[in-house]
């Protein structure tokens, strides 16, 4: 029997990639790896990825038989590391030092062709090696080189790119300098000439008409819900690029379950999925709970190391040097994506051009029916997301990212460095971080089923920490706001002041103005100047009260009726009060700001009571 092939019991030979070839000599079941070899021809991958994926073989039985067959040392569980182990190059390269002594200088993790290299005696160490797998020698890194994960994770960014990240520059002088400046202006306002006054606020109105035009605009191009009608060309298994998937997993053991039921649906190679799941050293009950499922094998848990800030992107920002796909999308714990998002982001990206870093999926609300929040949560998300997103995506404007069902292009998002782990809406800075490196942000027509939070206090917390994420985001990219215009140039930074620091002002000082505005507007109220001049205060006010009611409620309108929504439509009017609690978490973000800026305000999941489509399990009433 040839070691590249074997005599099949019709009496034909049956070629054996060479990756995988050498098994025969371990007692490896030749239907099994003629099996795997079909699997790698038909999903256009290498036969020793598609075995171990495929969860055909164990990963260590492979391995250990290629140390066999090399005629070197197998090292498991425990890889001494010497001192020149790095992460991540040493993640990334699947190769580290080791300690003197061991019997080797080196310990080898080789995927894919590096099989077949190191078959054919090429080694990346010129000597041969000792032998373990990728996920050992992850583990060993990860655990004796925790303290290196853990500042890659955090401060990665900072050292690349000071000018990018949030925590560069010192937040108080910063806050000291915005709080003398508006003082002052009040000042001046107190001692000016009544007309005087009377143009500055008339500035101050034109100024939030301007905020708003983006989001009245946003109202005329149409949208799609579901993927587009017109036929396309299938995307062949073969063609489509490795896709990897990370999920962000803290205090999550509720949902745990339903996250790996949607995560398994995929309508995907699964020799081309690389999924990751990412948890807390110290949180228990969620590796508890996933020790309790049996995870198929492209599935993997990265235990991120202990480290300040704790947050989201931090995790994500330790994971990132594995990623093994060309294609990546992040996912939040209580999210139920489309089975056929994935192929459809991939195709996308083939169509777009190179400068499309990232798709933005539609992230679809589908508890509305717990409470009258979760359906004011609903319409706010339809409009963003169904009629404010695309549109931006059509003018190719910055977008704050929705930090959940982002499909990003690997190597651009490395490029950038990742996410900022100080920021607590890491999504909204990527956004603005990938504009002002020239690259665009697409829409994704496919839906990502999310949880939103149906009581008061839940909600109000995670409003708070979008709301300071966004102060975080405006500070960061406003310390230099020369170079941040000549960057993003004229009508993209228009749009950046739009949706980023003008969504905080207006929330801000929303109930100090529409609230006064509408008893002074009143019709029964209204009394007609003398000439223009005159008449231009009122005329102003009315105008910026019309348009603020107009981007407030026709977004969520069209969104919902686009849904098919019709049991919503009736809470539309309901907008301007649930803006109220806005306002009140977007004051909460700016005392948080101060004293709490890298607190991380965690939403429970797995609490609803309804679900729309019958995608999220609902807990039984208490």
């Amino acid at each position: 029997m040839s070691i590249l092939g074997f005599r099949s019991l019709r009496g034909e030979t049956v070629a054996l990639p060479p990756e995988i070839a050498f098994l025969l000599s371990h007692a490896a079941s030749p239907m099994l790896l003629a099996k795997a070899a079909a699997l790698a021809r038909a999903s256009g991958t290498d036969a020793a990825t598609a075995l171990i994926q495929s969860g055909l073989m164990d990963e260590e039985r492979f391995y250990r038989a290629l140390a066999l067959t090399l005629g070197a040392r197998y090292l498991g569980a425990r890889l001494p590391l010497g001192a020149g182990a790095r992460f991540p190059d040493s993640v990334v390269a699947g190769v580290a030092p080791l300690d003197p002594g061991t019997g080797a200088a080196f310990v080898y993790a080789p995927r894919g062709r590096a099989v077949v290299e190191l078959l054919q005696g090429r080694s990346p160490t010129g000597l041969m090696p000792a032998i373990t797998t990728p996920t050992a020698l992850r583990h060993a890194i990860f655990a004796q080189r925790s303290v290196g994960v853990a500042a890659h994770a955090s401060d990665d960014l900072l050292r690349r790119r000071p000018d990018w990240a949030y925590n560069a520059v010192p937040v108080a002088p910063l806050l000291a300098l915005a709080g003398l400046v508006f003082g002052a202006f009040l000042f001046a306002l107190a001692c000016l000439p009544a007309f005087l006054v009377t143009a500055a606020w008339v500035l101050v109105q034109v100024g939030f008409l301007v905020l708003l035009t983006f989001r009245v605009a946003a109202i005329g191009p149409t949208g799609r819900i579901a993927p587009e009608d017109t036929p396309r060309q299938r995307m062949s298994d073969v063609d489509l690029p490795v896709y990897t998937v990370f999920v962000a997993l803290y205090r999550e053991a509720a949902v745990v379950p339903r996250l790996m039921e949607a995560l398994t649906r995929f309508d995907y190679p699964v020799a081309k999925l690389d999924i990751k799941l990412l948890t807390e050293a110290d949180d228990a009950a969620t590796a508890g709970a996933l020790a309790c499922l049996t995870l198929p094998a492209h599935v993997e848990v990265v235990v991120v190391p202990p480290g300040l800030p704790r947050t989201k992107p931090r995790a994500l920002n330790a994971a990132l040097p594995l990623a093994r796909g060309s294609c990546l999308v992040v996912y939040d714990a209580e999210d139920v994506p489309d089975p056929g998002q994935l192929r459809a982001a991939a195709e996308a990206f083939a169509r777009a051009s190179p400068r499309t870093a990232c798709l933005q999926g539609r992230l679809v609300i589908d508890n509305a029916r717990d409470s009258w929040l979760t359906r004011c949560f609903a319409l706010e998300y339809t409009a963003l997301f169904d009629v404010l997103g695309p549109a931006l995506a059509a003018w190719r404007l910055p977008t704050p990212l929705g930090g959940t069902s982002t499909h990003f292009r690997t190597h651009i998002l490395r490029a950038v460095y990742g996410w900022d782990a100080w920021n607590v809406t890491e999504d909204a800075d990527l956004g603005l971080r990938l504009a002002r490196a020239g690259y665009d942000v697409g829409d994704l027509p496919s839906n990502t089923i999310e949880e939103a939070p149906a009581r008061y206090r839940a909600w109000l917390n995670q409003r708070t920490r979008w709301m300071k994420g966004f102060l975080q985001t405006s500070l960061t990219h406003g310390r230099t706001p020369l170079v941040t215009f000549r960057e993003l140039g004229p009508l993209a930074s228009l749009c950046a002041v739009a949706l980023i620091p003008g969504t905080v002002a207006s929330a801000l000082a929303y109930p100090f103005l529409m609230l006064p505005a509408l008893v002074s507007l009143w019709p029964s109220r209204i009394e007609a100047g003398s000439d223009f001049w005159s008449n231009l205060p009122t005329g102003a006010a009315i105008t910026v009260l019309v348009s603020g009611f107009v981007a407030m409620l026709l977004p969520a309108y069209i969104g919902a009726r686009r849904r098919g929504w019709h049991d919503l439509v009736p809470f539309v009017p309901l907008l301007p009060a649930y803006f109220l609690l806005v306002s009140l978490a977007a004051w909460r973000g700016v005392i948080e700001l101060i004293l709490a800026p890298d607190r991380w305000n965690k939403t429970e999941h797995g609490l609803s009571r309804t679900s729309r489509s019958g995608a999220l399990t609902p807990n039984p009433p208490r």
